[in-house]
């Protein structure tokens, strides 16, 4: 047989694969290392945690993209054009309060996209930024490839929304994710196809950010989140008590998922607080590692915006460290337009019962009479029905049944949307209706009178006549929590907010 004929031909990459694996110190010099496009050593090095960063992409465009796809599902009846609180209304009094005009200092009040576009429109507008950002979320979960570029889009199109949202954005749940998603795109264009070598210094970042929003996290309770264990957890010791979380339920590996998971809803505060914890290359690969060539421009480029951004969070973190050391702290703000950095703090206690405001309706002409038949509405996942099992719904989030959470701690006067959606209520809004579970007065003519009742709710305990009865609930009232409202009680009260004037349907 010829030397040079077929059965002796050996491909070039395999030699070149053959020669790498049977190299070893002491025979030779080791296979020259190719360099990425942007300049930097392609090989895997031992000690880097290539395997983290790539866990960290897919983990962050699962967290875009049930972030992007409870905007889609919500953001029309919350802030859309005929919303609860219309976030065309509040650019409007952003730009009256800047002089009537879309100028520098009200863009820079409130960043958003939305300053560009079309406000006849607006439900058009919301639709479109979170159909964009499922996309890309999308498409960098199922192919592990990202770069820069992406992930900045990404992180301009979900500050757009949360710049707009007002309060139903002003939970820790959602503007806090915004600063560790900022420094994301530092990490580079990444694929999980290539060998590619983050080195761990790009992960402190995201440490920082989640040190930002963990120094004065406390355990706290969540109505959006797993309550099915409640009852069972006041007796566990504090740090794995947190009444309504999940914390110190989940398997170790995956309760060091931190960053990312938390931060769609902040379903899960013990988990925070570290990066992922994943083997390093020395752990799964040979540990030879080539000579370091000399970095090329576009590494060096790169390291001088990582080493800029870090400057940058380093500045801005001024206030946030000096707020923490106040005696008077600040919790749940942020200091700069962009929410790149900002402070985070849940409650200081664990309750064994909630309040709640449940939403009544009748169809008698006198809301007055005793014989008035009061039906309750009944929202998705919070306290209502109290023969209902608790939800488990992490890590979407049901942002109205929490804000009515809130709503329970203070008056309606504070929380004036709640007389919206009773107005609402009265037409049977659709898109409104679509935000609850039930609706007692489905395929009829809509409530004439709509009131709100203040009630404390409590486990039933286990074993108990209550839970026996198939109750997981005990509640008692409190009193009223404002008083029977007709359409024509609230048209003077919508036409003062500009809010648009329910329709029958």
């Amino acid at each position: 047989m010829r030397p040079d004929g077929p059965a002796m031909a050996v491909p070039v990459e395999q030699l070149r694969r053959r020669k790498a694996r049977d190299w070893s110190p002491g025979h030779g010099s080791p296979p020259r290392p190719e360099r990425d496009p942007s300049g930097c050593p392609a090989h895997l090095r031992a000690g880097t945690f290539w395997l983290t960063r790539i866990v960290l992409l897919r983990a962050l465009a699962f967290v875009y993209f049930v972030a992007f796809l409870v905007a889609f599902h919500q953001n029309k009846q919350l802030i859309g054009d005929r919303g609860l609180l219309p976030c065309k209304a509040y650019l409007k009094s952003v730009q009256q309060h800047f002089q009537g005009r879309v100028s520098w200092d009200a863009v820079s009040y409130a960043p958003t996209i939305l300053w560009l576009l079309d406000w006849s429109h607006m439900d058009s507008n919301l639709d479109a930024l979170a159909l964009l950002g499922l996309g890309i979320s999308f498409f960098i979960l199922v192919t592990g490839c990202a770069n820069m570029v992406l992930m900045a889009v990404l992180w301009v199109l979900y500050m757009s929304l949360v710049n707009v949202g007002q309060i139903w954005m002003g939970v820790p749940a959602s503007g806090n994710r915004v600063p560790g998603d900022f420094l994301v795109p530092s990490l580079d264009s990444v694929s999980t196809a290539q060998e590619d070598t983050p080195s761990p210094d790009r992960s402190v970042g995201l440490s920082v950010a989640d040190f930002q929003n963990h120094a004065r996290s406390r355990p706290d309770q969540d109505p959006g989140g797993p309550m099915l264990a409640g009852p069972h957890l006041h007796g566990l010791p504090l740090r794995d008590t947190a009444g309504a979380q999940p914390r110190g339920l989940l398997p170790a590996p995956l309760s060091m998922v931190g960053p990312s998971l938390r931060d769609t809803q902040q379903p899960l505060p013990g988990a925070g607080g570290t990066l992922l914890h994943l083997p390093r290359t020395a752990d799964v690969h040979p540990p030879w590692r080539p000579a370091d060539p000399v970095p090329g421009p576009g590494c060096m480029v790169r390291q001088t915006v990582n080493l800029a951004l870090g400057v940058l969070v380093a500045w801005l973190s001024i206030p946030v460290v000096l707020n923490l050391l106040s005696p008077k702290q600040v919790m749940n703000t942020s200091f700069s337009p962009l929410r790149i950095v900002n402070t985070y703090g849940a409650f200081g206690s664990i309750t064994r019962e909630r309040t709640e405001v449940i939403l009544q309706g009748t169809a008698s002409p006198n809301a007055s009479a005793p014989d008035a038949v009061w039906e309750d509405y009944e929202f998705k996942c919070k306290p209502g029905d109290l023969r209902r099992r608790p939800c488990l719904i992490s890590p979407y989030h049901h942002r109205l049944d929490w804000l009515m959470w809130f709503a329970a701690f203070q008056t309606y006067e504070q929380h004036e949307w709640v007389i919206h959606l009773a107005g609402k209520l009265l037409a049977n809004d659709a898109k409104a209706l679509s935000l609850l579970a039930l609706n007692p007065f489905a395929d009829r003519a809509p409530p004439r009178w709509v009131r709100g009742e203040h009630y404390r709710y409590k486990f039933s305990r286990p074993g108990g006549p209550h839970a026996a009865d198939g109750k997981w609930w005990i509640r008692k009232r409190i009193g009223p929590y404002f008083p029977p409202l007709s359409l024509r009680d609230l048209k003077g009260y919508f036409r003062s907010r500009e809010w648009p004037y329910p329709e029958l349907e």
